[in-house]
């Protein structure tokens, strides 16, 4: 098929959601709030909180109305290629993340290619990404930089993993982003704490954009001093070694 995009399409519109539960319109553009409002498709990870996001944005939107697609660890694979078929008949269609914007960290991804792939034309929003929202405030190098995702559970394979990002970011003067399951996120901080050398500097940014944001840069050693519960609380963790 060809992947030229075709005016007889609808569009897949790419609309970021909020990290947590503010308001919506305290971190998001109106012009999310016109999308909303204008389509009734939607490819969402959990349809519970999509569907609670869609009200809070746009309360008067009939929510009968909405026709909804689940992608997540549950989707089947074979399912997949027909989420888009309100766009190959004319509809514009609403991809929604959990929290953050869709494509990055997320499984959306798949469907945006996918969409490429079918010659529809792809429209990404404004809105938060606790990714580079962490990044522009951690001081650190936004030149070059990279987003690991998880690190191992096994703790020698993790141990191995801290210090080779270490390594890495030392010889390539890269910054190197990764993520933990919020209630696991304590833990971690007490392993980069206790695996890395005490001159590298470590970014916790927790909370980001919610009023109990947290976001400190100090070298390991400093941390070695601070005392910070992030139990729960979702966390971006960057460490750079220079």
């Amino acid at each position: 098929m060809s992947t030229e995009n075709s005016p007889n399409f609808g569009k897949l519109y790419l609309i970021p959601t909020r990290l947590g539960f503010n308001p919506p319109l305290e971190v998001l553009p109106i012009s999310i709030k016109k999308v909303i409002e204008a389509i009734n498709h939607y490819i969402m990870e959990n349809e519970k909180v999509g569907r609670r996001f869609i009200k809070d944005i746009s309360p008067g939107k009939q929510q009968p109305s909405l026709k909804i697609n689940l992608l997540n660890k549950f989707t089947d694979p074979t399912e997949l290629a027909s989420f888009l078929d309100p766009c190959l008949e004319g509809h514009n269609m609403g991809l929604l993340s959990d929290a953050g914007c869709p494509g990055i960290a997320d499984p959306g991804a798949e469907v945006v290619n996918l969409a490429h792939q079918k010659g529809i034309r792809v429209v990404p929003l404004v809105g938060p990404s606790s990714i580079l929202m962490a990044m522009m405030s951690s001081g650190m190098n936004g030149q070059s930089f990279t987003f690991n995702g998880y690190l191992p559970i096994d703790k020698g394979d993790r141990k191995k993993e801290i210090k080779h990002l270490e390594s890495l970011s030392f010889k390539k003067n890269q910054s190197q982003l990764f993520i933990e399951t919020p209630y696991r996120n304590d833990k971690l901080l007490a392993d980069l704490v206790s695996i890395l050398d005490p001159s590298t500097k470590l970014c916790v940014a927790c909370d980001i954009t919610l009023p109990t944001e947290y976001i400190k840069t100090q070298t390991v050693a400093q941390w070695k001093k601070t005392q910070v519960d992030l139990h729960k609380r979702p966390t971006i963790f960057i460490l750079h070694k220079s």
